[in-house]
């Protein structure tokens, strides 16, 4: 059968009508928490820098902050970014502002436990999701310089704890598919979720932090991270093995027929969305990923231990 990809066109973040809009396509796609579960939820946190476009806006998260505390559940939010903690770049992008008076925690995300990986080696990934009973992911809809786009799936690679994520790129970048299958073993391990994209206002151009916006006017989630991004493929008109990951998925068996409930992917104008030209290296320039690493630090020693 179809897997359902629930869409929506939205065309801003204003209150109450992505309140309303995040909070049934969560229930549509089988987001039911039950009164007193804690439920982790997975923003796109990726740099303390250019945050209004590079991070999921606060809007959308506080949105699902708002659902669950509807249904009696409380949100424990957190993210592991390129660069610092993840409150400390929630605290940059508002985030923390934007969650005030609601039952919902900032968390970083810490106590890495090793993942072993399909083709060969492990990861050290977050034990506060690996263990959690539910997870909302809300990804922000954006093009990857060297993933071709950062969606439902490759949002799930935040949950590598710390330096990993840099280090992982230098271990899997130069053989083969080994990267893009470490992140879809990621993927494959996290307990049951729902995913929330936010595709507001998209990045394209460049990314996934130094893009330009895009209003694209969309809102869309589903049960199945995969589903979810070959609808978002098809919106920009991309098969589904147009990204590194959606061939991934193709190795695996796991792309399937979309269904679509609501809007379809035609509905959504696109003109003028620009895709990266010719993908970069995975594996960072030596000189890069120290530079990255020393920034990463400052970031922490700036920001605080928190």
């Amino acid at each position: 059968m179809p897997t359902d990809v629930f869409l929506q066109r939205l065309d801003s973040y204003d209150v109450p009508g992505l309140d309303a809009a995040a909070a049934r396509l969560l229930e549509l796609s089988g987001c039911r928490p039950a009164r007193g579960d804690r439920v982790l939820v997975k923003p796109n946190l990726v740099a303390p820098s250019n945050t209004s476009l590079s991070c999921t806006r606060p809007e959308v998260v506080r949105a699902v902050c708002r659902y669950l505390a509807d249904c009696g559940a409380h949100a424990l939010v957190g993210d592991s970014p390129a660069f610092g903690t993840g409150r400390i770049v929630a605290r940059a992008c508002g985030m923390d502002k934007a969650l005030a008076g609601l039952p919902a925690t900032l968390v970083n995300f810490t106590r890495p436990r090793q993942l072993r990986l399909t083709q060969g080696g492990s990861i050290g990934v977050a034990s506060q999701a690996l263990d959690a009973r539910f997870i909302i992911n809300v990804p922000r809809f954006k093009v990857h310089d060297q993933m071709l786009l950062t969606l439902a799936v490759k949002n799930f690679f935040g949950c590598v704890a710390g330096f990993r994520k840099s280090w992982a790129h230098q271990v899997h970048g130069e053989k083969g598919t080994r990267f893009e299958s470490m992140i879809m073993d990621v993927c494959r391990a996290m307990p049951r979720s729902v995913s929330l994209v936010d595709g507001i206002l998209a990045m394209h151009v460049s990314g996934p932090a130094k893009g330009r916006p895009y209003e694209l006017g969309l809102l869309g989630a589903a049960a199945d991270p995969v589903a979810l991004d070959t609808a978002l493929a098809a919106v920009l008109g991309l098969a589904p093995d147009a990204t590194p990951l959606g061939c991934e998925a193709g190795r695996r068996g796991l792309l399937r027929e979309v269904a679509y409930p609501l809007a379809s992917p035609d509905a959504f104008k696109t003109g003028g969305f620009v895709l990266p030209g010719k993908l970069a290296p995975i594996a960072f320039q030596p000189a890069r990923f120290v530079k990255g690493r020393i920034r990463s630090l400052c970031v922490r020693l700036c920001g605080g231990k928190n």
